[in-house]
């Protein structure tokens, strides 16, 4: 799905990425954790195409970038980020919001077919969103907006979903209905590969098998969660003692 070979990004005196390795298979799901400034969007642009490697190779669905037209392959991929609820309109429909992603656009502007809203029902009621059918997406929580965008993403059935810190701003009961939502999307034997995107452990839920550490800029760790998320490699991961406990199938960190 996703296969990044000796990436190196340099923007004039600054390395942002440097000698990244990263293998994610089909069937996998990966948690891609750093702190701030690690080169978390850095990497996610690489992997959309958005910005080209100064050194390295990018494969991505089995092809090759250099030599496949990036425009079609970003329509398999989705990305999900706070940002991109500044550029929706807030009067729209939230079923519209939804719908809109199947074209990519910003607003609707495309006759919407009863395959369509049959298809936006589905994912919102899956998404534990239904009820904000015909709500203005404005009117909202921040919760309830995350889970739209991740129904938007779905609508234009990716095979590789990217959840950008969706978390951030969410206050904790908030928090725990979005992931349960997301780990019942990550169980689904038709899901796409997701890569899930944050700076806290304890937002990963036990259906990301996976982990990617990246600190500034480095591959730090990579592998299983079980040998990835353990004390000793965040202690050093983090340069500070910490200590890690596990509840429920999540990793819990707290400073020492």
């Amino acid at each position: 799905m996703i296969d990044l070979r000796h990436v190196t990004w340099k923007r004039e005196r600054l390395t942002l990425l440097d000698d990244v390795n990263w293998r994610v298979q089909s069937g996998e799901h990966w948690a891609l954790l750093g702190l701030n400034g690690s080169g978390k969007t850095t990497l996610l642009n690489m992997i959309c195409g958005y910005i080209w490697p100064t050194s390295g190779e990018v494969n991505v669905l089995g092809h090759r970038y250099g030599e496949v037209d990036l425009r079609e392959l970003r329509k398999s991929i989705g990305w999900v980020s706070n940002s991109l609820q500044d550029k929706l309109y807030r009067t729209d429909r939230a079923q519209l919001v939804v719908i809109s992603g199947k074209h990519a656009t910003i607003g609707l502007y495309d006759g919407v077919s009863d395959e369509d809203e049959q298809r936006a029902k589905e994912l919102m009621d899956s998404l534990g969103c239904a009820h904000l059918w015909d709500r203005e997406f404005g009117t909202c929580s921040q919760g309830e907006k995350q889970k739209l965008l991740i129904a938007r993403a779905l609508m234009a059935s990716p095979r590789i979903l990217i959840l950008d810190e969706p978390c951030n701003g969410l206050d904790l009961f908030s928090r725990e209905r979005l992931l349960s939502s997301i780990s019942e999307l990550a169980g689904r034997p038709d899901a796409p590969t997701l890569i899930y995107v944050t700076h806290h452990t304890e937002e990963i839920v036990p259906e990301f098998g996976h982990a990617l550490l990246l600190r500034r800029g480095k591959t730090f760790s990579s592998g299983l969660v079980s040998k990835v998320l353990t004390q000793e490699t965040l202690s050093q991961f983090f340069e500070a003692q910490v200590a890690v406990e596990r509840h429920d199938g999540r990793v819990y960190v707290r400073a020492l």
